[in-house]
């Protein structure tokens, strides 16, 4: 193996989501957000991705009408909000030199619409970030992760209404001046490519508040509004916080041909254009001629209003930041093919890759792939925001976790990270996902765990919520020690 070689000032750290993580979700004037509906789902296939996301009307009537946080774990997290100088000491412990995580708008202006903000919720904030400082840990801040207040997803739905823009930066202008001298890297939207996959924790949309030959329309528009607030938000932090930086953020659905059959190649290629096309409106600043041929031809119409298309091409991103957890299939006889499931859609097998427990592909080699690809496109640095190993993990008599098999996961993608560092790629940290464990995007559990820290909570809200480290936690303590070098070894 030749020398695993990262740069000095390499950001090495963890990620997690406000919504995931910190519970508390009606304390110290916090507003309910769409996070606050997601009921437990365990029980849903893996392969049945839309099961997993889908939400009605119905269902947030539900939810708003109980107060049950066993039904809705994301109310409950893993209490981080009470207990986050204790976890940041586990960070700390770890070398963590930057942690990503999200701002709760709902905590700042619990309906969205206020024009004054919760003072407790920016407290809260401000001593987050600088508790973060003094360990020497350096924020990365989503402003907008799967948690926008319900109220405005009600009052409107979600993102379809343009006057949501204008409650996003009256958010984003106040927690720009509360944290300037403590935060300089941030993020606009959390996956903002999943607007179609579950359009609900994205944008705030019901789909079925919407005629279902509208659908397709209404979801564009929406996208629309948060590409010019993505454009906005960035103006302004630009002008609050000289020499801050702002990132865009997507899934990287890397995608292969099923075959060498041109049919397969050019149905990849375009699957793949697809995917890049939202990275490609925040870093190019303007919308491809492929999606407004595609617009044309199925009869959609959106609505922009002057001045739209030059804030975008005026106020693009500084760098590129993206989730990868695996890899894709592309085939044009995907039909008749077996099929896997994941945090992304259901997809084609491909049968030169391992399956984890919840239907996932692993693929290493995908990460160096997808490092050069987007390196080559977009010439700008690049962050793994993302990434990581849903697994149960077994509590030993003594305590003890031993989860060798997230550390084997661990070591196979940062020597993945560093093979396309050495072919020149500007990557300029990673924060594995859920770096402690926390309830679970699409299913709301517990037991689908990432962390190198184990939290004593399981599916049903059991446990003391005391933390463990894991075998992984110290691997990867020794990983940021040396800077990469022990994996040379």
């Amino acid at each position: 193996m030749s020398s695993v070689l990262f740069p000095e000032g390499f950001l090495w750290g963890g990620a997690i989501a406000a919504n995931q993580a910190e519970g508390a979700w009606n304390v110290d004037g916090k507003g309910p957000s769409v996070a606050d509906c997601s009921l437990f789902k365990a029980h849903v296939d893996l392969k049945d991705y839309k099961a997993q996301h889908a939400i009605s009307s119905e269902d947030v009537a539900a939810a708003m009408a109980s107060d049950d946080i066993d039904l809705y774990p994301k109310r409950r997290g893993i209490d981080f909000y009470h207990r986050y100088r204790e976890d940041l000491d586990l960070f700390a412990e770890m070398g963590f030199k930057v942690l990503r995580t999200s701002i709760a708008w709902s905590r700042i202006f619990p309906k969205g619409i206020e024009t004054e903000p919760n003072e407790k919720g920016l407290q809260f904030y401000e001593s987050l970030f600088t508790e973060m400082r003094q360990r020497g840990i350096e924020p990365l801040v989503t402003l907008h992760h799967y948690e926008m207040p319900l109220h405005l997803a009600q009052l409107g739905n979600g993102w379809c209404d343009r006057a949501v823009i204008d409650h996003f930066l009256r958010f984003s202008e106040t927690v720009f001046r509360r944290y300037r001298h403590l935060v300089k890297y941030w993020l606009t939207f959390n996956e903002i490519d999943s607007a179609f996959r579950h359009p609900f924790s994205t944008m705030g949309v019901l789909t079925d508040r919407i005629p279902e030959e509208k659908r397709e329309e209404a979801l564009w528009q929406a996208m629309h509004h948060q590409f010019v607030a993505s454009a906005l938000a960035t103006r302004q932090m630009r002008e609050i916080i000289p020499g801050a930086q702002m990132g865009c953020m997507v899934t990287r659905r890397l995608t292969y041909p099923e075959t060498c059959a041109p049919e397969n190649c050019l149905l990849a290629l375009k699957d793949n254009r697809e995917n890049l096309f939202y990275s490609d409106v925040q870093v190019f600043g303007a919308y491809p001629q492929h999606r407004r041929l595609a617009w044309q031809r199925d009869g959609v119409n959106v609505v922009m209003e002057r001045g739209d298309e030059e804030i975008i091409r005026q106020y693009t991103v500084d760098f590129v930041s993206f989730s990868y957890y695996m890899s894709m299939v592309s085939s044009v006889d995907a039909e008749r093919r077996e099929k896997v499931g994941g945090n992304l859609t259901t997809g084609v097998k491909n049968p030169y890759l391992p399956t984890s427990e919840w239907d996932w592909q692993i693929d290493p080699v995908g990460l160096t792939h997808a490092l050069i690809d987007l390196s080559d496109r977009y010439r700008k640095p690049l962050f793994i925001v993302e990434s990581g190993l849903g697994s149960r993990d077994t509590v030993e008599p003594d305590g003890s976790i031993h989860d060798d098999y997230r550390i084997a996961y661990f070591r196979d993608h940062i020597l993945a990270i560093a093979a396309a560092i050495a072919e020149g790629v500007d990557v300029m940290g990673y924060t594995p996902w859920g770096c402690i464990d926390i309830v679970s995007l699409s299913t709301s559990q517990m037991s689908k765990r990432y962390g190198f820290v184990y939290v004593d909570c399981d599916d049903n809200g059991n446990g003391t919520m005391n933390r463990t480290r894991k075998k992984s936690f110290h691997w990867y303590k020794d990983v940021i020690e040396s800077n990469g070098a022990v994996l040379n070894k």
